[in-house]
């Protein structure tokens, strides 16, 4: 196989488990009654595009359509989860299942190369080995280069064998309108806080921290994973720190702070401006309505709305353009430590 695919072959060794009960999904019930309905009625389209935010179970839906497909005794649209491809399916080892993923080569981006949907059109045409057809996911189907951007929409308007292809996607927009108008569309929306909560607790976090993290992840299950696994309340609590004391800053504290924060990496100064950002934007909300729910932080509310006094809405919005400048240069190759000590000094004046 080409080094540039990442399909459920190789990737088996990594992770031996997929989900692919329809109950395994957190919401999305309209979407799921839909799949359900067509596949029961032999109706499914040759290729799905599902297309929302990161994180709200795109990918975990797409498994499970794919379970379904490939059953041998599938039932309303579900997989009977004991048949020989039900089995392969959760051991994530089916030999008609196959996922590509973007790969980077040495330093550069995530990319999927022609080569790569090259292969896996040669592998769908292959006769299946254990279903009747072979189901295809591409994940992250945004990420193509242009050379295989177009040789999928070929692929699309052929498509080689008993194939069913599911493309996943954060960018819809960045997919060719050819590629979308050859695919069946469905969206995915963010997930409710109290569902991501109750996800969280029944992973055994603590039902405050579950309802915290909930709050930060902006409708994204596996935003609020990631953010648990990284203890990143920690870094919103230093965030938070830094806001109360902004109004009694002074130069030394300004150089105090930029060493602290200059010995990070790009990745934590990214995660701590992204916390702060929400934290001004928390600020905006209580100005309009301190019984607001739409928190970010909607745990540090008192300590919050203690702080309006001293951060007229003007005020803030200084504070906001200033992070957002900050945020943009990270991109590029700076001087940690001088574009900290810039961005304090221009935190400290935009307050006197």
């Amino acid at each position: 196989m080409e080094s540039g695919s990442v399909l459920a072959e190789e990737t088996s060794g990594l992770q031996r488990h997929f989900d692919i009960e329809w109950e395994h999904i957190l919401g999305h019930r309209r979407q799921q009654q839909e799949l359900r309905r067509l596949i029961a009625e032999g109706r499914l389209p040759h290729a799905l595009l599902f297309a929302g935010p990161e994180g709200v179970g795109k990918k975990l839906t797409a498994r499970v359509v794919a379970a379904a497909v490939l059953c041998s005794q599938p039932a309303n649209g579900a997989p009977c989860g004991h048949c020989e491809s039900c089995l392969a399916m959760k051991a994530a080892a089916h030999p008609d299942y196959l996922e590509l993923e973007p790969e980077a080569r040495g330093k550069g981006a995530k990319v999927i190369r022609i080569e790569s949907i090259r292969e896996l059109t040669e592998l769908a045409a292959r006769f299946p080995v254990m279903s009747d057809r072979r189901v295809l996911l591409i994940d992250q189907v945004d990420l193509m280069n242009e050379p295989a951007a177009n040789s999928l929409l070929k692929t699309l308007e052929e498509p080689p064998g008993q194939v069913t292809f599911i493309l996943v996607t954060s960018a819809r927009s960045a997919l060719l309108d050819t590629i979308v108008s050859r695919c069946m569309p469905l969206s995915f929306g963010m997930l409710e806080r109290e569902e991501i909560a109750r996800a969280l607790a029944g992973r055994g976090e603590e039902p405050g921290k579950a309802a915290a993290l909930a709050a930060l992840a902006d409708g994204s299950l596996g935003r609020a994973i990631g953010l648990g696994e990284r203890e990143s309340l920690s870094r919103r609590d230093e965030a938070l720190d830094f806001l109360q004391a902004l109004p009694r800053m002074d130069m030394g504290k300004v150089w105090q702070e930029s060493e602290r924060l200059g010995s990070w990496n790009r990745e934590d100064i990214s995660e701590w401006l992204m916390y702060f950002n929400m934290l001004l934007r928390d600020l905006l909300v209580l100005y309009e309505d301190g019984g607001s729910p739409l928190l970010y932080h909607s745990d540090c509310r008192d300590k919050l709305a203690e702080l309006l006094p001293l951060f007229p809405e003007y005020r803030i919005f200084a504070l906001l353009e200033c992070t957002a400048e900050l945020q943009r240069r990270l991109g590029a190759n700076v001087n940690l430590r001088l574009q900290l000590e810039g961005f304090f000094i221009r935190l400290r004046d935009a307050l006197i």
